[in-house]
């Protein structure tokens, strides 16, 4: 668990040396294609006007997740990586 805070601890260091917000931010997400992973995702981006677009792999095992929001902070972007930690499985990129 403190890796994964120091992972968001340096994230928002670099998010707010390099950002200026609110900002449209790009969110990545691998998740396999089984059971509703992908609206399990989704769900998190639920009102937010995000723009979501999803992409199968060749084989058709998994399904790429790419997400466009706007955010207000840094703050933000982070909330949003917490929430979809919580999709099992999922990896972030």
């Amino acid at each position: 668990m403190k890796d994964r805070d120091n992972f968001y601890k340096k994230l928002k260091v670099q998010l707010d040396e390099t950002t200026i917000f609110p900002a449209d931010y790009l969110y990545k997400f691998i998740v396999t294609a089984e059971g509703n992973k992908v609206q399990e995702v989704e769900k998190i981006f639920d009102n937010s006007g995000a723009v979501i677009e999803t992409k199968k792999s060749r084989t058709g095992k998994y399904i790429s997740v790419s997400i466009v929001v706007n955010l207000p902070s840094s703050e933000k972007v982070i909330e949003y990586y917490k929430e979809a930690e919580k999709v099992e499985g999922i990896i972030s990129l």
